[in-house]
């Protein structure tokens, strides 16, 4: 007995559950995919591609990917708002989508009783064969993930980047590579056990997403997970949380801003010009780079390090190096109007995020900063000694502005915007030439835009619409 959507309402979940799990004859099992969008549609494919029986629940009454997921497979039953423990109950294995929290009650009954819960990460781990490196952190992630694939493609390799960026991982699962290169977010690593790195990171640590997890710890912990089962683990040595994570690890390769030990990855300075160095070898000059901000570079010395591991070569990464010029929304250089240079890091969506891009734009005391947006239980008090020693004034928006002025204490002048065009108008008056205005709103952006993509780009043709 099965029920598309629209028949739904008519079908008792007990009714479904009975009919899936057992027959006459033989007994019957569904595995239920929790939650749908990008991630989930995926998770269907896969396993309709085995032959298994799937039921899909999400707590959206209109999750994205419904009308897709009706039209590749209408024969799927989806059960729309709230939980179900029976369906739950009912199923022999949950895979659950990342913006789904495993400590959801109806989840944990189910783990409690027995019923295995995965991720697609996970069941992208059982059935990959070829090599992995697998990148997490804070902030840093996309930029680090996509550098590395830019250089496997320059040593001439077939590669396959996804993850928490771009492709879904088991799409990519599609693909003969040769190499794949996924970021992951600590929501994937907490269904993850199975998979292998070759090269795996933590690129940093700060507090994020504190609305999910008990406390900074279990941040960590989730995050340090990634360690598990690689082959060389690549540590911040500048990131004090992240510098002790691999005790007990074989194979170590570490990265700092400061001068590198040998094996590790660094910088150095040779006759007034800072190289990017592997212990005492010059690699590459800094000002080589095409990435702004010395947080860009402790990404690409993390990259070197990760490819290294992946047995890519030194001049295969370093011609990559030169042509990349970053991402979207990461500490962008938009425009210089009138004497006055506006960067857009729309991503800069929690407080370290905002840390290393005003740190990394090195401009004292004449840095305009717009901030602001949902917290999600951020702690902003460790904005106030870089904003003390960096930022001139800054312009709020958003619903939890209040929160970041409290934050500051009245170090710096504060001002407050309705949206994004009054807060790029705001500070555009009362910039000066040789100021740099920065967009990095150490928030979320879901109280007032689609995405950290759309807020960014609000922001760019709003600084357009100043010329």
């Amino acid at each position: 007995m099965t029920a598309t959507a629209e028949t739904l309402a008519s079908v008792s979940v007990a009714a479904l559950v009975t009919a899936m799990v057992s027959t006459e004859n033989n007994k019957q099992e569904y595995t239920l995919v929790v939650g749908l969008g990008i991630t989930g549609l995926s998770v269907v494919r896969h396993l309709k591609n085995q032959n298994q029986e799937v039921v899909v629940v999400d707590s959206r009454e209109q999750p994205p990917g419904l009308d897709e997921l009706h039209k590749l497979y209408p024969e799927i039953s989806v059960y729309a708002g709230e939980f179900d423990q029976a369906l739950f109950m009912g199923a022999s294995k949950l895979i659950v989508s990342p913006g789904v929290s495993i400590a959801e009650p109806v989840i944990q009954h189910a783990v409690a009783q027995g019923v295995e819960v995965v991720g697609d990460v996970e069941l992208f781990a059982q059935q990959v064969t070829a090599p992995v490196i697998a990148i997490t952190g804070s902030n840093g992630k996309s930029t680090v993930t996509t550098l590395v694939g830019e250089m496997a493609k320059a040593a001439g390799l077939n590669v396959a980047v996804g993850g928490n960026i771009g492709v879904p991982v088991l799409d990519l699962l599609n693909s003969q590579a040769d190499l794949y290169v996924l970021e992951l977010s600590s929501f994937q690593l907490e269904t993850l056990h199975s998979l292998q790195p070759v090269s795996a990171t933590v690129l940093n640590i700060s507090p994020d997403h504190m609305d999910r997890y008990e406390n900074f710890e279990h941040y960590t912990k989730v995050k340090q997970s990634i360690y598990q089962n690689c082959k060389v683990a690549v540590i911040n040595r500048d990131d004090p949380c992240v510098k002790d994570m691999t005790s007990g690890q074989k194979f170590i390769s570490g990265f700092t801003l400061g001068e590198p030990a040998v094996g590790d990855f660094g910088l150095r300075e040779f006759d007034g010009e800072t190289w990017l160095c592997k212990g005492g070898k010059k690699l590459i000059a800094e000002n080589a780079l095409n990435l702004g901000g010395r947080h860009n570079t402790a990404n690409v010395l993390a990259a070197l390090a990760l490819g290294e591991a992946a047995n890519l070569s030194i001049d295969d990464m370093s011609k990559a190096l030169v042509s990349f010029t970053g991402l979207p929304h990461r500490t962008q250089w938009v425009a210089e109007i009138d004497g006055v240079a506006w960067y857009n890091d729309s991503k800069g969506t929690n407080v370290g995020a905002t840390l290393a891009a005003i740190d990394g734009l090195r401009v004292e005391n004449k840095l305009i900063l717009i901030a602001g947006g949902l917290a999600k239980d951020a702690d902003f008090s460790a904005l106030r000694n870089a904003v003390e020693d960096r930022v001139r004034l800054v312009v709020l928006l958003g619903q939890d502005a209040p929160k970041i002025e409290q934050s500051l204490e009245n170090i710096v002048p504060v001002f407050y915007a309705k949206n994004m065009d009054d807060a790029v108008h705001i500070a555009a008056d009362l910039a000066h030439v040789g100021d740099s205005v920065l967009l990095s709103p150490a928030c979320a952006s879901f109280d007032m835009f689609q995405g950290f993509a759309h807020r960014g780009e609000v922001f760019m043709k709003a600084v357009e619409d100043l010329k």
